[in-house]
């Protein structure tokens, strides 16, 4: 958790203790504790419409942060499949796969990761796929061999261009302002709706309201924090590219 999400936490539940002692100085506990039965009643439904809520937006970034992860992965293996084709096509296309391949991994590693904290997408890493691409549609293979790898490397190429594709496409998804709206105003609504009741003991009741309170601000945090795959304390790492740069033989010379 971030500094920000613990001033978030702590200014939450500050403020609700203060509101909580503005309305017991105002409005006394006996006029409230006569209508705790109704009031419970609505609270229940309120609680549940709005917990359903809750679960489904943290279920939907939760899935679209393990997506975004997936899509890394399958990226990175994919370029690794490229690259150990490579190494077995004739030279000089080989060698020049394969440095292309490397030098793929370290710009998206290094330029396009912090980029896409801010929604954007590297140019060089763009430009390196088509040359990658144009290296591989330029080639003729002549044995049967060679054309057993030319359809891998085709294949494998395609296929990290699509999970690039997925990687990039979730570089803009985030939870709409609309539902963030819905969540914020939820939750002040359901910890408002506490305030109705009224106990005899202050304390209990202070404590049982901050406990609610906690309980939904750590929620909208763990929500904020994962709403963006790419940013926050939960984001993807490049982990899959550093696998694949750490575990390769060195490319070959190109001639």
């Amino acid at each position: 958790m971030s500094w920000s999400d613990v001033f978030i936490l702590v200014g939450a539940l500050l403020g609700v203790t203060a509101c909580i002692y503005v309305v017991q100085r105002f409005v006394p506990h006996p006029l409230r504790e006569r209508h705790n039965d109704v009031a419970g009643f609505i609270f229940a439904a309120v609680g549940v419409l709005y917990a359903v809520l809750l679960a489904f937006v943290v279920i939907a970034v939760w899935e679209n942060h393990d997506a975004a992860r997936q899509s890394t992965f399958k990226e990175a293996d994919e370029l690794a499949g490229l690259y150990w084709v490579s190494r077995e096509l004739p030279l000089p296309l080989g060698a020049e796969l394969e440095h292309r391949t490397l030098e793929y991994a370290e710009t998206v590693m290094h330029q396009e990761w912090p980029l896409m904290a801010k929604h954007k997408s590297s140019p060089g890493a763009t430009q390196l796929v088509y040359q990658m691409r144009q290296g591989v549609m330029s080639f003729t293979p002549g044995s049967t061999r060679e054309q057993v790898l030319y359809q891998s490397a085709v294949t494998h190429l395609e296929n990290m261009a699509s999970a690039r594709r997925s990687r990039l496409n979730q570089v803009d998804e985030e939870v709409p302002t609309l539902l963030w709206i819905a969540l914020i105003s939820g939750a002040v609504l359901t910890v408002g709706f506490t305030f109705l009741f009224g106990l005899s003991n202050t304390l209990s009741h202070t404590l049982m309201v901050l406990m609610l309170t906690g309980l939904v601000v750590v929620s909208l945090i763990v929500i904020k924090e994962m709403d963006f795959p790419f940013t926050g304390i939960t984001k993807v790492e490049p982990t899959a590219f550093e696998v694949f740069l750490n575990r390769l033989p060195p490319p070959r010379l190109v001639t």
